[in-house]
């Protein structure tokens, strides 16, 4: 399925956003660090299909929507961008997906802005004392290692992030160089370098430690893939305690990028939340924790 593709104005710039289907409720889906709408290629057209309405975002400076210098690329800004997106996509709720940094995006929303989420998926989301999780570590580790080179772009962004991606699913025939290229064409050249290492030093712990999470009306469903080693185990299990209305599911077999190891599946496991009006106390999808 061919996606729309919109450039959609948000205040400092405009977000790049691929629009699979038309009518039927939308499902917007954002990606985590490192990656971007790319990701969601093989999840929003089954979403699509079934009679939804996808909407894969670029983060703003990420992938092709615009990354102007002076810009915010935080969690805290992003959520700002992403409200309006909506407003300029004529979007009064949606069921919003993230993965990573873009799942504490939707949180961030839907904490101040419950009337925008109708229902929230939070995938291998780094929260409390988790955030930044340890892949913005290791880049930052590497930096500091390579300073010198890096700055000056001889060493290019892959040094930097092939071990973040690599790390990010369970096997290695999961991210072949193939998609690793794909994944580094936003940050080629000196520029891409600067700009990766602008947007990990953007992501703050101070952007979610505001967060009242009781304020999270909508729907919950947390899914953690149990072979990511970038953060806890616990950090899932406590979101899922303290969201009202959520339940987590563990996926075995998979790390952070379930979109891209298991995307028939995880569009199976939206497609059925979504159906679904209530998770709070239910099993309906194998919940380790529910409430």
């Amino acid at each position: 399925m061919q996606a729309d593709v919109l450039r959609v104005p948000v205040g400092p710039g405009a977000v790049h956003v691929d629009r699979y289907g038309h009518g039927g409720g939308p499902i917007i889906l954002l990606h985590g660090f490192g990656t971007s709408s790319f990701l969601w290629r093989g999840v929003a057209p089954a979403i699509a299909e079934a009679g939804h309405t996808a909407y894969a975002l670029d983060l703003f400076g990420h992938g092709e929507s615009d990354r102007p210098l002076d810009a915010d690329f935080g969690i805290a800004a992003q959520a700002e961008y992403l409200d309006a997106t909506m407003t300029a996509l004529r979007l009064a709720r949606a069921t919003i997906v993230g993965v990573d940094i873009g799942g504490d995006v939707a949180l961030r929303l839907a904490a101040t802005r419950p009337d925008r989420v109708a229902r929230l998926v939070l995938i291998n989301v780094p929260a409390f004392d988790g955030l930044p999780a340890r892949d913005i570590g290791v880049l930052q580790r590497s930096t500091a290692r390579f300073a010198f080179k890096v700055t000056r772009g001889v060493l290019g962004a892959a040094t930097l992030l092939r071990a973040v991606l690599e790390d990010s699913v369970s096997k290695p025939e999961h991210m072949p160089d193939r998609l690793i290229a794909r994944y580094l064409a936003p940050f080629a050249g000196r520029d891409g370098v600067n700009h990766l290492l602008t947007l990990g030093a953007a992501i703050r712990r101070s952007d979610i430690d505001d967060l009242e999470l009781s304020e999270v009306r909508a729907p919950t469903l947390v899914i953690r893939g149990d072979h990511d080693d970038w953060v806890d185990r616990d950090i899932s299990v406590r979101l899922a305690a303290e969201i009202p209305k959520a339940a987590l599911k563990r996926i075995p077999g998979v790390a952070r990028l379930i979109p891209e190891e298991s995307p028939d599946y995880l569009a199976e496991l939206l497609l059925e939340f979504i159906g679904n009006t209530a998770v709070e106390a239910d099993d309906r999808f194998g919940a380790s924790t529910t409430k």
